[in-house]
């Protein structure tokens, strides 16, 4: 676990990089800080590995401050993943590999083992690839021998700065994947830096967007998406990634829900809500067209009233045109887990539950975690 309480970083000019951060790094989970340039978010991930020294506050990690620790020592517990890969030119893929685990003194033939287990697990043959230098290798196979380099010596933490930023993009988006599923087996806590909000959703579990050295926001990649907090975090997302990461309102729509009518009676209302698991219900008149929400808890505290004493009219119906943001929106503001959606005529087309919405957007981001999309 790390966690900054109140740090503050002033530099000897007097710039202030940071601003009394509060922020704890989510254990095993790849946590993504971003934020435009200056707004901190280096610094942060310096000051982790002793690169940079803060003026102010306290950093713990796993329990202990962080100032008690040795620099070196440390170093040689956490990756670190630079942009411009920073392998040994002289040195063949498998030293380059083994450079942390010799300084622990390992003995060869748990690094040799160490070593063909990492290439192996992004699968560069290590008979074909252990001998080699970096300059026969591309700029992503590269970025690959930096990214398990960083993992030779089973570290728990892994520092990425901007690691993918000077690859072409279709070596980045590969990238991108390799790490996603690389996650999923090693299990690691990931502090990685970047500028690219489309990188950050698609690799992060926790986002920490930052402006002028405070965080401005924290969350995972839907949070952030669906509930922005203020104008610069929608103008960082840009409102066109705010549409277009959504699926469509259609997505959501059940078609031929069932409706009760005004002739039903109170009893049939209720049978009915029972068997669809529905808390609530749209009343349509004999034309199908919207008339109200009846409710489930009040009909069966009231089934002594008529149905038309119990429909409840304050819910504003949704169109079909309807964003999916504002959807969102409209169930975060209200008690309704249901709500009608009408045709032009007033019609009731079908109807969006909350929690199937919500589980569908689960669904969406987990496809969109490694570059799968929507379907």
């Amino acid at each position: 676990m790390i966690s900054l309480k109140k740090v503050s970083k002033v530099y000897d000019d007097g710039f202030q990089a940071l601003k009394n951060i509060d922020l704890t790094f989510e254990e095993g989970q790849i946590n993504v800080l971003i934020g435009p340039s200056g707004c901190g978010k280096t610094t942060t991930m310096k000051l982790l590995n002793r690169l940079t020294a803060y003026t102010d506050g306290e950093i713990m990690i796993n329990g202990k401050n962080l100032k008690d620790t040795d620099p070196i020592e440390l170093r040689r517990q956490m990756g670190y993943v630079i942009q411009n890969i920073g392998l040994f030119p002289h040195m063949s893929i498998s030293k380059n590999i083994a450079t942390v685990p010799k300084l622990l003194k390992w003995d060869n033939e748990r690094i040799k083992k160490r070593v063909d287990e990492l290439l192996e697990m992004v699968d560069l043959p290590p008979n074909e690839y252990r001998h080699r230098y970096p300059s026969e290798l591309s700029g992503g196979q590269q970025q690959r021998v930096g990214v398990i380099r960083a993992l030779a010596a089973e570290p728990s933490t892994i520092l990425m700065d901007e690691p993918f930023s000077a690859l072409d993009p279709i070596s980045r988006e590969q990238l991108q994947d390799e790490l996603v599923r690389l996650q999923k087996e090693i299990n690691k806590t990931i502090i990685f830096v970047t500028h690219d909000m489309d990188e950050a959703i698609k690799i992060a579990d926790q986002i920490i967007l930052m402006q002028d050295g405070h965080i401005v926001q924290k969350g995972t990649p839907k949070e952030i998406l669906t509930n922005p907090v203020n104008d610069f975090v929608k103008e960082f997302i840009g409102e066109d990634r705010l549409g277009s990461m959504l699926p469509s309102l259609s997505d959501f729509v059940e078609k031929n829900a069932p409706t009760v009518t005004l002739s039903q009676s109170v009893k049939k209302a209720v049978e009915l809500m029972v068997d669809c698991e529905f808390t609530e219900i749209p009343v349509v008149d004999e034309k199908g067209k919207f008339i109200g929400m009846l409710g489930l808890y009040h009909t069966l505290n009231n089934m002594q009233m008529k149905l038309g004493e119990l429909i409840d009219d304050s819910i504003k119906p949704i169109k079909q045109k309807m964003e999916t943001g504002q959807l969102i929106h409209r169930f975060n503001e209200s008690r309704f887990t249901i709500y009608p959606v009408l045709s032009d005529d007033g019609r009731v087309e079908g109807i969006v539950q909350r929690s199937k919405m919500y589980q569908l957007l689960n669904q969406f981001y987990e496809h969109k975690s490694g570059g799968q999309s929507w379907n």
